[in-house]
């Protein structure tokens, strides 16, 4: 028999069979699976009656019972519309339930509001907290920043940035150096530590513009009910990783005392080793620093399990990407920094034209298009040159030659005697009186 689980039941799943041998306790697997302890006794009570097809929700495959009608549904947009347009959806569920009769939860009408675009979310605050303990589990939470120091000591070209993660239970880290701190050089990172480790639970940073974004909500986000996010914030989501921004330096101490003893030992183990490139610079880390340092300064965790998740099922080369959504025109191309994306006519598809593609620029060079799930065949064709004045006037020239006059307008000319061959007296021009003798 087979039995299809969805990602968060298979994350449970291992959080459950540890605590059913007795090598967790409930405390520690309700804050591993985000749920309360009698939660969990349930779970625990549904898995040993059940097996792994306990953790499956009963009511998959099955409609609501507690669902509005669609009829409902489309009078609430529409009296809101008409007359509680600027109304936020606590006062309009108070309005409809009032004058409407229409009995319906606030956060339900929310939701209908920001997909007619009649609201648009706010912002949430996040409380900073100013000391707290290591967490349980390996995975629990992993800190990430960069440093930017002298290095190599002046013997490169250029000074490399060092980035680093390093879990909050354990101390494990990962080093590597980068020509700068970007976001595809956050990426990379994090895919080395997703195809070492696993999928962690969260991620502990600083509010950089790589991870944290302070702009306006776009039309797509505030349909969405979405908050404004940056290529990393966006690739956390999407692995199911949560992003909590850190208000101080001294909020994610721990990695910040990790430079610390960098500074001073990784930048004399890379004089000794002779390090001038950023290469060189890694294999020195790779080798010998990173390895000494997860040997001597990792504590052992308080719980022997291991809270990281598989990535079985995730596309990380897709979501560990650079996107960017583009629309395709009625000739089926697209625009992409100065160049014109043809998409293939084996790809076209019903809503391709006038739909949003996405573009995904790869960690490993490569780019794609995604539209709707599914990968389009293209080529990239030349950009049309801008037109300048000597070019217009070139264009206009070759038009008239084309536009030579053909024989049946020759016979259409006027006569010799036609007045518009007479000529005009100068005396006109001179303001005199016209002889209009010679005009027939």
């Amino acid at each position: 028999m087979e039995l299809r689980m969805s990602r968060k039941e298979r994350d449970r799943l291992k959080v459950i069979e540890p605590l059913a041998d007795g090598r967790l306790t409930q405390v520690q697997a309700a804050a591993l699976m985000r749920l309360s302890v009698r939660q969990v006794r349930r779970v625990l009570a549904r898995y040993r009656a059940s097996g792994d097809a306990g953790l499956v929700h009963r009511a998959r495959g099955r409609p609501s019972n507690r669902r509005i009608p669609a009829a409902t549904v489309r009078r609430a947009v529409a009296l809101i519309q008409a007359g509680y347009r600027d109304f936020g959806p606590t006062l309009a569920a108070e309005m409809l339930a009032e004058r409407d009769g229409i009995l319906v939860s606030r956060e339900w009408l929310r939701q209908r509001m920001i997909e007619a675009r009649l609201w648009h979310p706010r912002r949430r605050r996040v409380c900073a907290h100013l000391w707290r303990p290591r967490r349980a589990s390996f995975g629990e939470l992993v800190q990430m920043d960069a440093s930017e120091h002298a290095w190599l000591e002046g013997r490169g070209e250029a000074e490399p940035v060092l980035l680093t993660m390093i879990d909050d239970a354990a101390s494990r880290r990962l080093l590597r150096f980068f020509p700068a701190n970007t976001t595809e050089a956050n990426l990379e990172m994090l895919d080395r530590w997703l195809r070492r480790h696993g999928r962690f639970l969260a991620l502990y940073a600083d509010r950089d513009s790589i991870y944290h974004v302070n702009r306006p909500l776009t039309d797509e986000e505030a349909l969405a009910g979405s908050e404004a996010e940056t290529q990393f914030g966006r690739a956390l989501r999407e692995l199911d990783i949560p992003y909590i921004p850190a208000s101080s330096p001294q909020a994610k101490g721990r990695v910040e005392r990790s430079f610390g003893l960098d500074q001073d030992r990784l930048v004399k183990g890379l004089r000794l080793a002779g390090a001038r490139t950023v290469e060189a610079a890694n294999r020195y880390v790779e080798e010998a620093y990173g390895p000494m340092v997860n040997a001597r300064f990792t504590v052992p965790p308080a719980s022997t399990v291991d809270a990281h998740r598989p990535c079985r099922g995730f596309a990380l080369k897709a979501i560990l990407s650079i996107q960017e959504t583009r629309t395709v025109t009625n000739d089926y191309t697209l625009r992409y920094h100065g160049q014109v994306l043809q998409i293939q006519r084996r790809s076209v598809r019903a809503g391709l034209r006038g739909g949003r593609v996405i573009v995904e620029e790869r960690l490993d060079g490569t780019r794609k298009l995604r539209f709707r799930g599914q990968y389009l065949r293209y080529h990239a064709i030349g950009a049309p040159a801008p037109a300048t004045p000597r070019a217009k006037r070139k264009r206009r020239r070759a038009a008239a030659s084309a536009s030579a006059p053909s024989a049946s307008a020759a016979a259409r000319r006027p006569a010799e005697d036609h007045p518009w061959r007479q000529p005009f007296k100068r005396s006109v021009l001179s303001g005199g009186k016209p002889d209009i003798s010679t005009l027939r």
